[in-house]
């Protein structure tokens, strides 16, 4: 018999709020969280303005000579995994710990850590390189730690897929579980891009909305928009195996039911201009969760506001749901959040489960232009109160890579 996967925690950190509830009423409100980079100086950077993580204190989930040696993406990872166990419960009814699973990962890692060690290198030689500085930077540290933290002794596999991270490690731990090799498995990702190196090298790689202006730079589907916004933060999900959470009595916020996973093979950075690849991701997740088309009712899009993506993404929501595509709701949480990069498609899975749960389809804020080659249900900045049954997160990223989630309402 196969084996039900349940929601039954979700965590976050994020530039629209630090806590599942601030997050909630962050989508449903319309709230962005993009502004002036306050980190470090930007006056000699063409992009001034980024979504940032703010009120974070690490000191909340780490002892001070910790904090020290743990880079904020990994910070940001356990503050979210511990809210995320905190509301499944597990802690206080127990679990097998073998039995349990981390899969978090991050599309780049420790970036602040490598660039102020090489600051400390260029300035005073070999010697002032700190030892912490590998386990700081390298992009399992995340998943390791949260796997000491709550004594998760099965798997513990970081994936990596750039933007698209997030969602292949969700999809990759519901099928742990549904195949049997977990019971559960606390998943998602996390990632601290925002870095002089980071802002630069996105920059010069012409991915960066170059607007400048907070209300108009991260805007979906827009005939206007012109690149993304950088973002940060970290998003996790507890999967249970369905019986398993019954059984002692949690709340389940939602049945993950459809993974599909792709690969464009065709660029290093450009997604597949037929958008086939994608519309692959959804034509499996959908089979997988035994759905149609028109069974499917909101779609949280990777949505990035650059406009090969946004055109092609499209397309491929045209291909994989055919004449069912004209009437589904399609947003983009990016509108808010900014890009998360590697957390991205774990906070749209929360987003997307929020919105079953709520029977609230968050907006694509920031839409005013029209664009014929986006010509979707984009969910206009206000929030639209509606009672879907089946709904999807998309993910793309860097390599080709391309993800889809189906979650269940229950």
């Amino acid at each position: 018999m196969r084996r039900r996967v349940a929601v039954t925690g979700m965590g976050i950190i994020s530039p629209i709020g630090n806590a599942i509830k601030d997050f909630k009423e962050a989508i449903f409100t319309s709230k962005c969280g993009i502004a002036q980079i306050t980190r470090f100086n930007t006056d000699d950077f063409r992009v001034h303005i980024g979504a940032e993580v703010k009120g974070f204190n690490p000191e909340n989930y780490f002892d001070k000579g910790e904090v020290r040696r743990v880079d904020p993406f990994s910070q940001f990872a356990m503050a979210a995994a511990t809210e995320a166990m905190e509301m499944s419960g597990l802690m206080q009814s127990g679990f097998d710990s073998c039995r349990a699973g981390v899969f978090i990962g991050s599309g780049i890692g420790g970036m602040l850590s490598v660039a102020k060690e090489l600051e400390r290198l260029n300035a005073g030689g070999p010697s002032k390189v700190s030892p912490f500085m590998i386990p700081m930077m390298i992009s399992n540290m995340a998943s390791g730690l949260i796997a000491i933290r709550f004594k998760a002794k099965g798997p513990c596999l970081p994936i990596v897929t750039a933007c698209a991270t997030g969602t292949h490690s969700v999809g990759e731990a519901f099928h742990s579980i549904k195949d049997g090799y977990t019971d559960i498995v606390i998943t998602g990702g996390t990632e601290g891009p925002i870095t002089p190196i980071g802002l630069a090298g996105f920059t010069n790689m012409l991915a960066l909305s170059l607007r400048n202006d907070p209300a108009s730079s991260s805007i979906p589907f827009d005939k206007r928009r012109d690149g993304f916004v950088m973002g940060e933060g970290a998003a996790v999900i507890v999967l249970e195996e369905y019986e398993h959470a019954k059984a002692r009595g949690a709340k389940v916020y939602a049945e993950i039911c459809g993974y599909g996973s792709t690969d464009d093979a065709y660029h290093m950075t450009a997604p597949d201009p037929e958008g086939e690849g994608s519309a692959n991701a959804i034509r499996l997740a959908m089979a997988e969760a035994g759905i149609s088309p028109e069974d499917v009712g909101y779609i949280n899009a990777h949505g990035t506001s650059t406009p090969i993506n946004d055109r092609i993404e499209t397309m491929a929501i045209k291909r994989a749901l055919g004449k069912a595509a004209s009437r589904v709701a399609v947003s983009s949480t990016k509108s808010m959040t900014g890009h998360m990069l590697g957390a991205a498609g774990t906070a749209e899975a929360i987003a997307t489960v929020l919105a079953l749960y709520e029977g609230i389809l968050p907006p694509t804020i920031g839409y005013k232009e029209f664009d014929p080659e986006c010509d979707l249900d984009v969910v206009p900045n206000t929030a639209r109160k509606v009672q879907v049954e089946y709904a999807a997160s998309n993910s793309l990223g860097f390599g080709g890579h391309n993800a889809t989630l189906i979650f269940k309402q229950v």
